[in-house]
């Protein structure tokens, strides 16, 4: 579960002159209001709920002097910086491959809003172009290893709360219009017709 940019507050009060039903009642209100006020700020808008410890319990479940904890998702920071370094490493001849990389969520689900995705969603990160697999592997020079040296980057960065992993992987029908690319001759691993593996970064929340 992502904790890189974790929201925590510990809600104290004045009680008192207060009774424990009131007391409960006002630190609900109290964090349904700063949640909002984060969100207004820029806050992901998919977080995960901790109540008096108790993953999922609405607000309204605290007993004091227990707390409420937010847990954001912080994948738009995450998947943008993987982004950047891709295209980074991309070559560059027309643009159009380092446009072309494509973000899916539990393999299927293409995304363009990032800050929608679940804390505990695994994210993948493929190019769509047929091409993807030589770049990666040095057989067309410039680009060789873009997904294994941003992999190493982004772990230095991120890798006490995501871990990321260079993976080939298969890419199923109806994600993009380019893929999956079928092979036109037999190689050493596949058959001619055989669907193309992607190298891809893989990314989970520790």
């Amino acid at each position: 579960m992502a904790r890189f940019d974790t929201f925590e507050r510990d809600l104290k009060l004045a009680t008192a002159g207060m009774e424990p039903a009131a007391i409960n009642a006002a630190l609900a209100k109290y964090a349904r209001s700063e949640l909002a006020k984060a969100i207004a700020a820029g806050a992901s808008p998919q977080y995960d709920r901790y109540v008096n410890g108790v993953p999922g319990l609405a607000e309204e479940a605290v007993v004091a002097p227990g707390s409420i904890l937010y847990v954001f998702s912080n994948w738009p920071l995450v998947i943008n910086a993987a982004l950047a370094e891709l295209e980074r490493r991309a070559p560059r001849r027309s643009g159009r491959y380092a446009r072309s990389f494509v973000v899916v969520v539990a393999g299927r689900v293409v995304v363009t809003d990032f800050s929608r995705i679940r804390p505990d969603a695994e994210i993948t990160i493929f190019n769509a172009y047929p091409s993807t697999r030589k770049i990666e592997t040095g057989y067309n020079g410039y680009g060789a290893r873009h997904f294994d040296l941003s992999k190493a980057a982004l772990n230095r960065r991120f890798g006490s709360v995501f871990q990321f992993e260079m993976k080939f992987v298969d890419v199923p029908g109806g994600i993009n219009p380019l893929a999956p690319y079928h092979l036109k001759r037999t190689t050493r691993r596949r058959a001619a017709g055989s669907p193309l593996t992607y190298p891809a970064l893989v990314i989970n929340a520790l």
